[in-house]
């Protein structure tokens, strides 16, 4: 588990230049804001998440070493994943949860998802 890092991931790389590609400009991995999201635009108070597939339990199929330990650490991370979204949002942030597989398929979609919810703040101003 040494070898995996919080920041800076391959998925949040491919996200945050097709992004930057696009104009938009964001802050990463800001500590003042719960969750420290992976992604951050607080002018939209919208916060981007990347999450990887097996630490957040996207189609996860229980190990066969470890079993308890890890069942119970993927439920436990998907339950704080959700208690961050609901707090977030009741502060008055907009929150957009990707996996892995979502931005590594598909990078178009995700960045247009986002511009969507930029745009939409924009008209809202």
């Amino acid at each position: 588990m040494r070898g995996n890092t919080k920041n800076d991931t391959s998925i949040e790389l491919l996200l945050r230049r097709a992004l930057f590609k696009r104009g938009i400009r964001y802050r990463k991995n800001v500590k003042s804001i719960l969750g420290t999201p992976d992604i951050a635009i607080k002018k939209y108070r919208l916060v981007v998440f990347c999450d990887g597939d097996f630490w957040h339990g996207n189609n996860y199929h229980s190990v066969k070493s470890h079993k308890e330990f890890w069942d119970e650490k993927i439920k436990r991370n998907r339950e704080r994943d959700l208690e961050y979204t609901i707090r977030l949002r009741d502060e008055g942030w907009t929150v957009i949860r990707f996996w892995e597989s979502e931005i590594r398929n598909d990078l178009n979609s995700c960045v247009e998802k986002i511009l969507v919810v930029i745009n939409n703040k924009k008209r809202l101003k």
